[in-house]
C-alpha cells in the first residue's frame, strides 16, 4: 500500500516538475522590497539600435486606450479596465530609453503652461524690486513631430484549452488561455501635417493554471486527500510595454529605410539593421493568427525513402509485422496537389503459416492539406501492382492512406504514413477463402528531399510563373530547330 502511495507522489512531482516547475519552487512567502520596473524582450534590443545623427524632438499628446474594454471575470465585467490607462507615459519612457528621440511634455501642457505663468509672474516682481536685469524664461521646445495612435483592441479568450486525467482518485489537470492587445502608433510632421510612417504591433497575453491532486482511502476509515497547484498570469502592463517598445523599434528602423532620418553608424551596420527587420517583417506578415507561419516551403520535386513495417489480413490467421522498404518521387501540380510514383520491396507473413516476399509498384495523387506550414497532414489515393519476388504471380490493387510530414528544413521532410491495399484477388497468401479479396497495409517513416523552387502561394502569380514557363520552353525549342536544322522561325 506504502509502494503504491509513494508511486503516486512520485507522478504528481513529476508532473509539476516538468510543466511549470520555475514558478511552482518561487512561489512567494516573504514579503518583497520594491524594486526597479522589469524589462521586456524588446528592451534590449531598442536600446542597442545605432545612435541617431541628432535625436528627433517629439511630442505625444495622448496614447489612449480606444478599446473600451473592461477586464473580464468568470461573472461578468467589472470596472476595471483592461489595458492600462498609463500608456503615454510607457511610450515616453520607450522613447527616452531609445536615445533616438527627445521626448517633450504634452499630455499635461496646461500644468507646464501654469507653472511658467507663476515663474513670470514671480520674476516679474523680483526684477522690479530687487534685480531689474533677471533674465526672460526661455521659450518652450516645440516638436518636429507628432506620436499618435493607441491601443485599439484588446480581444480576450482568443484561445483557450486544457489537458486532464483522472484514475483511481489521483489526477491532474492544465487549463491556459490567450489575450492579445493591438497598437498603431504613427509619426505626423507638424510643418505639413502628412503622416510619415504608420507602425502596427500585437503581442498575446497568457494565463496559465497547472492542478495536480489525490483523494483515496488508504486503509479502512483513513482518507488521504492531497492537492498542489498554481496559476500563472502574464502582467497585461509588461505586454503593453512590449508591444509600444517594439512599435517604437519598427518607427525608427522603417525610419532609417525611407531616409526620415539619418544614423551614424556604418553602412554595413545598417544595412544589416534594414535587413533583419525586413526578414522579420516578411516573417510576421506570413503568420497567421495563432502563430501559424505561412511559407513558401516545399519544392515543385521531391524523391522520398520510407521505412516500416506490412501487416497481411488475408485469409489465415495470426498475421505478424515485417519489413517494408520503399523509394519513389513526387511532382507537384500545385502546393495542394502532387502525382507520385513508388517502388515496394516488403514481406508479408502469418505465424507458422504463410510467408513471402513481394514487389509493388504505386502510383498515386496526393492531397497536402497545409502546404504553407511546417508541420502538414497529407492524404493520398491510387493504384498499382503487386508481384512476388520470383514474377511467377501479379495481382492489381487500389492503395489508399495518409500521414503527417514535418519539415526539419525547406528541403528536408520526415513523415509517417499508414497504407491500406486491397487486391483484386484472393490468392496473394496462396489460398482462397471467404468472399473478401486479400488485403494488406503498409506502416511507414520517411524521409523526404525536396528540390527545385517551391510553387508560390499566390495562385495569380503561379499561373503568371507557368505562363512565362511556356514562353520560354517555345523559345527554346525555335531556337533549337534553327540551330539543328538551319531554319528560320517565323514571327
Amino acid at each position: 500500500m506504502y509502494h503504491k502511495f509513494y508511486q503516486v507522489i512520485l507522478v504528481i512531482s513529476c508532473a509539476l516538475l516538468l510543466t511549470g516547475c520555475g514558478t511552482y519552487f518561487n512561489q512567494p512567502i516573504t514579503i518583497e522590497q520594491a524594486r526597479i520596473g522589469e524589462d521586456t524582450k524588446v528592451s534590449k534590443t531598442l536600446r542597442n539600435i545605432p545612435p541617431p545623427v541628432e535625436p528627433v524632438v517629439v511630442g505625444v499628446y495622448k496614447f489612449r486606450d480606444q478599446t473600451g474594454q473592461y477586464k473580464p471575470t468568470e461573472a461578468g465585467n467589472t470596472f476595471s479596465t483592461a489595458v492600462t490607462q498609463g500608456a503615454t507615459t510607457i511610450l515616453v519612457k520607450a522613447l527616452e530609453d531609445s536615445k533616438w528621440f527627445v521626448p517633450i511634455e504634452r499630455e499635461n501642457l496646461s500644468n507646464l503652461l501654469n507653472e511658467r505663468n507663476i515663474i513670470r509672474s514671480t520674476r516679474k516682481e523680483y526684477r522690479k524690486s530687487k534685480n531689474p536685469n533677471e533674465p526672460q524664461l526661455p521659450p518652450l521646445l516645440y516638436a518636429g513631430i507628432i506620436l499618435e495612435g493607441g491601443i485599439v483592441s484588446y480581444d480576450s479568450n482568443i484561445i483557450t484549452g486544457g489537458l486532464g486525467a483522472r484514475y483511481f482518485g489521483v489526477g491532474g489537470s492544465t487549463q491556459y488561455r490567450q489575450d492579445r492587445i493591438t497598437i498603431y502608433l504613427r509619426a505626423v510632421s507638424t510643418s505639413s501635417g502628412k503622416i510619415l510612417k504608420t507602425v502596427y504591433v500585437s503581442k498575446t497575453i497568457l494565463s496559465q493554471a497547472i492542478d495536480a491532486n489525490f483523494f483515496r482511502y488508504v486503509k479502512f476509515r483513513r482518507l488521504l486527500e492531497a492537492e498542489t497547484g498554481f496559476t500563472k498570469n502574464e502582467p497585461a502592463q509588461l505586454a503593453v510595454s512590449e508591444a509600444i517598445e517594439k512599435a517604437v523599434e519598427s518607427l525608427i528602423v522603417e525610419g532609417i529605410e525611407d531616409k526620415l532620418w539619418a544614423v551614424k553608424a556604418k553602412p554595413e551596420v545598417v544595412n544589416e539593421l534594414v535587413a533583419e527587420y525586413n526578414a522579420e517583417k516578411n516573417e510576421a506578415q506570413n503568420t497567421g493568427l495563432y502563430e501559424r507561419y505561412f511559407k513558401e516551403r516545399r519544392g515543385k520535386k521531391s524523391i522520398f525513402a520510407n521505412g516500416g513495417v506490412g501487416l497481411i489480413s488475408g485469409d489465415y490467421n495470426n498475421p505478424e509485422p515485417s519489413y517494408s522498404i520503399r523509394l519513389g518521387g513526387k511532382w507537384y501540380f500545385n502546393p495542394y496537389l502532387n502525382i507520385n510514383a513508388s517502388i515496394n520491396k516488403f514481406e508479408l507473413r502469418n505465424q507458422n503459416a504463410f510467408s513471402e516476399g513481394f514487389n509493388a509498384v504505386d502510383l498515386n495523387g496526393e492531397l497536402t492539406l497545409l502546404p504553407f506550414e511546417k508541420l502538414s497532414p497529407f492524404l493520398f489515393g491510387g493504384m498499382g501492382t503487386v508481384n512476388t519476388d520470383g514474377f511467377d504471380r501479379t495481382f492489381f490493387k487500389f492503395q489508399y492512406g495518409g500521414g503527417i510530414e514535418y519539415l526539419l528544413e525547406d528541403h528536408i521532410g520526415i513523415s509517417v504514413n499508414a497504407t491500406h491495399n486491397v487486391l483484386l484477388g484472393d490468392k496473394l497468401d496462396n489460398i482462397a477463402q471467404g468472399k473478401r479479396d486479400d488485403q494488406y497495409f503498409n506502416f511507414s517513416l520517411g524521409l523526404n528531399w525536396y528540390f527545385d523552387n517551391p510553387l508560390n502561394m499566390d495562385k495569380k502569380l503561379r499561373k503568371q510563373k507557368r505562363k512565362e514557363d511556356k514562353k520560354l520552353r517555345k523559345l527554346k525549342e525555335r531556337n533549337r530547330k534553327v540551330i539543328n536544322e538551319g531554319v528560320t522561325p517565323q514571327g
